[in-house]
């Protein structure tokens, strides 16, 4: 059973908590699978004996990603004899928003008298500048085991410093434009869905195939159509001027009522990329009718199957490509800082985040930055002189 379809009218309604309308449609969520089974072996010593003895021999997947509850299961299933084997990565704990804990992982010889820890230490995907990078920024960590990571023998590819102050478009377009014409696949990695939007327009511009599965763009965005409608009965003349008023105007009113999640875009968001599209434009009819030519190349464009993927850090777990550029300048991702109730903690599962998206790349690995401003997690693992744009190698083939 799933999260029950909301009826019209009926819910969600205002005031009613999500466990009442669960209740009420009969349903369980996924936490509910977990608590309820937990609670019934916890409860009935017959159930649970009969699943002990089903479970005698009991793999754990992907542990340093579990919750609470979800260890707890899996322990209970293991006793008394614990013939338990847990595969995780301590320096890949990054779902703490989902309830994911690397400090459960690091606390599993407590739970599991005689436990014996093997390390994995080669990395059979990346080149070994990567590797080398990579465990050298996690190492900065104080919650993780010590562990020596090293790549494979037959490892081979490049890790690329590419140091550019220009334009956004500019500088990820020249990037992107470094791979080669061979067939291999490919990603542009950020932090959040927003930084995703310039590799998108590369990509367009381009005519490059791509897939972004977890990515609405604003340009899809239904409220797009509305921003532009109400621009329409503010100032006459250039979009420019309607649009740079209408802006004006949202923001203010954002300012007065924040958004309640950060990385989703405002209608003051809308209102900038459509003037950022606007300056070619002698109407806002003209512009209307340019977004929706962009939004037929984008529904020609946007393909499952496509060999570009554009994607936040979390959604690449467990995934790979030939090549990949990080927008390293997103990393570590401040907002998540300075929100956080414990910030140093914050700060190393940011860390990790970096590190799984480094760590993607089978041939070459591409950290685009600001030269003028590293970000800490760069001056991390490279040396100041290592990101002088001297030093650093090109962002062009």
């Amino acid at each position: 059973m799933s999260r029950p379809t909301p009826r019209p009218g009926r819910w969600p309604a205002p005031g009613w908590p999500y466990e009442r309308a669960l209740r009420e449609d009969g349903a369980l969520d996924f936490d509910d699978l977990v608590l309820r089974a937990l609670r019934l072996l916890e409860a009935d010593g017959a159930v649970l004996a009969r699943w002990r003895a089903r479970c005698a021999q009991l793999l754990v997947d992907e542990a340093q990603d579990l919750d609470r509850t979800q260890l707890d299961l899996a322990l209970l299933l293991a006793a008394p004899a614990n013939r338990v084997f847990l595969v995780g990565d301590d320096d890949q704990t990054v779902y703490g928003w989902r309830l994911a804990d690397v400090r459960r992982v690091l606390g599993l010889a407590a739970a599991l008298p005689g436990l014996r820890r093997i390390d994995l230490e080669v990395n059979y995907r990346c080149p070994p500048p990567v590797v080398a990078r990579a465990v050298r920024l996690v190492e900065h960590n104080e919650e993780r085991f010590a562990k020596r990571i090293v790549a494979g023998p037959r490892n081979a590819g490049r890790l690329v410093l590419a140091p550019d102050a220009a334009d956004d478009v500019v500088r990820v377009a020249r990037a992107m434009c470094t791979w080669p014409d061979d067939g291999s696949t490919r990603a542009v990695l950020a932090r959040t869905n927003r930084e995703l939007l310039v590799p998108v327009t590369v990509a367009v511009e381009h005519g490059w195939r791509f897939r972004a599965p977890d990515l609405v763009l604003p340009i899809e965005d239904p409220r797009l159509d509305g921003v532009l409608e109400r621009g329409r009965g503010g100032e006459t003349g250039h979009p420019l001027v309607a649009l740079g008023r209408l802006r004006a105007q949202l923001r203010e009113e954002e300012a007065a009522a924040p958004p309640s999640d950060p990385d989703e875009a405002t209608p003051g968001d809308l209102a900038t990329a459509l003037l950022g599209w606007a300056a070619p434009y002698p109407s806002l009819d003209a512009l209307t009718q340019a977004i929706n030519n962009w939004r037929a190349r984008l529904k020609a464009l946007r393909a499952d199957d496509a060999p570009l993927t554009l994607a936040t850090a979390h959604g690449t777990k467990g995934l790979e490509w030939d090549h990949v550029v990080v927008l390293a300048d997103g990393f570590p991702g401040r907002r998540s800082i300075s929100d956080a109730a414990e910030p140093e903690r914050a700060l190393e599962e940011e860390r990790r985040l970096a590190y799984v998206a480094w760590t993607r790349a089978r041939r070459s690995l591409t950290l685009l930055y600001d030269p003028e401003a590293p970000s800490r997690f760069l001056t991390e693992a490279f040396s100041p002189d290592e990101l002088t744009p001297a030093n650093a190698d090109p962002p062009a083939a």
